[in-house]
């Protein structure tokens, strides 16, 4: 069956891109040119059904104080100027198959990404929120690994998008993260979990030069396979293979 949404120069209909496809762009072109251009994706992950249920009821425990118009718990513990905003399309902008979208002009790209939250403070200004889940004995207090800045790029390309949308947007964004404890005595049927609030200056200053190169990528011939890729070192190793 022929795939969906593949690139074709020859149109005038605007591309889309998604969040997670301009992240798959930086960490590999080849993978992303095989991906939007030919077809050909990489192998999927497990789906992670466990943290789309904190997801899940994270976004409803928000929704009450949204619906109160109160500001949760957690954000009178670390002394954050926020509340749950408001907004029309904000089921919109959270849905996997809308989400925010924004049509770049240079590009014809309509780049799109799904929010978690958004809270708003005092200053009138959105604060783009992304809830994480995770399991460690050590508490989760900063972003401090390589595989974050797949995290940090995801909240700043939310943040850009909303301002394309005309909104203001503060700077500084909130990961909301859910460890799952271990040290309790037994399972007993049921997880607890540590909240913390992880706050996260974003720059979205790359974006547009970003979006540039996706374009001349998407309009040009094959890039080389990445060094650094797992999947290109795969496939190097399987075509090795069958060439035996």
């Amino acid at each position: 069956m022929p795939r969906q949404n593949l690139y074709n120069s020859d149109t005038e209909k605007p591309f889309k891109l998604s969040r997670s496809k301009i992240d798959l762009f930086i960490e590999c072109p080849f993978c992303f040119y095989l991906d939007r251009r030919i077809g050909i994706s990489r192998p999927p992950g497990f789906p992670f059904t466990l943290n789309s249920a904190v997801d899940h009821l994270l976004k409803k425990e928000f929704d009450i104080h949204r619906a109160k118009n109160t500001a949760h718990p957690l954000l009178a513990r670390y002394g954050v100027d926020a509340k749950p905003a408001e907004h029309e399309k904000l089921d919109i902008w959270r849905s996997n198959f809308k989400g925010v979208e924004f049509l770049d002009e240079g590009t014809n790209f309509l780049v799109t990404g799904a929010i978690d939250d958004l809270w708003i403070n005092s200053k009138g200004e959105f604060i783009v929120v992304d809830y994480k889940a995770t399991s460690k004995f050590e508490a989760v207090i900063e972003l401090d690994q390589k595989w974050h800045d797949g995290y940090k790029r995801q909240m700043e390309v939310y943040q850009w998008l909303i301002r394309q949308n005309g909104h203001k947007v503060s700077s500084v964004g909130y990961f909301v993260y859910a460890n799952g404890k271990k040290d309790r005595e037994a399972f007993d049927a049921k997880l607890e979990f540590d909240l913390t609030l992880i706050p996260y200056e974003g720059k979205t200053e790359w974006i547009a030069p970003t979006l540039t190169k996706i374009k001349k990528c998407l309009d040009g011939s094959f890039p080389k396979p990445s060094e650094t890729c797992e999947y290109c070192a795969w496939q190097k190793a399987i075509t090795r293979a069958l060439e035996v």
